[in-house]
């Protein structure tokens, strides 16, 4: 198949584990396209998580409402698989709120559809595994930065590490992620600027 979006979802797939095309094709049968406008909201806190999504085009974030303030905690790009793995694993109500930032267009696997897939494609539990890992790994990292780098620091990690999200992401929502003001978050640019 030569569809652009199959190939995505091959390409991702195949840089984890080695799949066969009948195997492709069983998971890819068990697909949904879902589109979003900008802003348009995926999923609100209080529900509960039933899917994974791979986004094709376009930007998630997943942010907590605070004290009536929004507080973002990660953003998502192209070719990457987004869930609230919380909620998806244990069915249980989730406190993200996600949305598109962009005009988005995304694969949607329930997770009734995986664990049946992880019975016929054994090779996918692997592949399962290793999305974990890699996004406890993340985890990790962001919280590690939160409490050992300035906020200065952290945002030189993001301008060197995830360029995608300087370019993509409003600033408040930058701000945000970083746990500092808009006003702060400029007060750091202007300054690297002059550097």
């Amino acid at each position: 198949m030569t569809d652009p979006l199959y190939q995505a979802v091959k390409a991702n797939i195949g840089r984890l584990v080695s799949l066969s095309e009948e195997e492709y094709a069983l998971f890819f049968a068990q697909l949904r396209l879902v589109k979003l406008k900008r802003r348009e909201m995926l999923l609100h806190e209080g529900e509960v998580c039933r899917e994974a999504f791979f986004i094709h085009k376009g930007c998630l974030r997943y942010f907590y409402n605070v004290e009536g303030e929004e507080k973002s905690g990660q953003f998502f790009f192209e070719n990457a698989w987004y869930s609230d793995f919380y909620s998806f694993t244990t069915s249980r109500a989730t406190d993200e709120n996600i949305q598109a930032l962009e005009a988005s267009e995304l694969l949607a696997l329930s997770r009734d559809a995986l664990l049946q897939l992880f019975e016929q494609i054994p090779k996918l539990e692997r592949w399962g595994r290793l999305i974990a890992e890699n996004a406890f790994i993340g985890l990790k990292n962001v919280n590690s930065a939160y409490l050992n780098l300035s906020p200065t620091e952290r945002y030189q990690a993001l301008v060197r590490d995830r360029p995608k999200v300087i370019q993509r992401v409003p600033q408040r929502y930058i701000a945000s992620y970083l746990g500092i003001q808009p006003e702060s978050l400029s007060r750091i640019r202007k300054r690297m600027r002059k550097s």
